[in-house]
């Protein structure tokens, strides 16, 4: 019933910056959670990042609190994740969500296709 797609992944160098965008379609009237997450090659999808509905409320992992910030534009049915002070660690695909508890309800409803995010030293 929604459908997401990221966009803005890509390669850059530790200390640079990228932002990721997440479009969402179909039945987008719904007040959806949204957030992101992340899964480095051979380790666990982690959560990183979510926003409520109206943006008042934002949560953050450890790992990338202070770097990243988690934004909405709900005119645009549009998530955004910008990071800044990119390390290494951060190289991972990174997958957006919807769901209507905020930050997470288990199972998430909705999950995009991801982008790549790679981080060189």
């Amino acid at each position: 019933q929604v459908q997401l797609v990221e966009s803005g992944g890509g390669l850059v160098q530790a200390g640079g910056s990228l932002r990721l965008s997440c479009a969402a379609s179909g039945r987008t009237s719904s007040r959806y959670a949204m957030g992101w997450f992340r899964q480095a090659p051979a380790k666990e999808r982690e959560f990183a990042a979510a926003i409520s509905w109206g943006g008042g409320m934002t949560s953050y992992a450890d790992s990338v609190k202070g770097r990243f910030t988690i934004s909405r534009d709900n005119a645009k049915n549009t998530v955004y994740l910008q990071m800044n002070n990119l390390k290494p660690e951060d190289t991972a695909v990174y997958y957006c969500y919807a769901d209507p508890g905020y930050p997470l309800q288990l199972p998430i409803d909705y999950w995009g296709q991801g982008t790549q995010v790679t981080v060189s030293s």
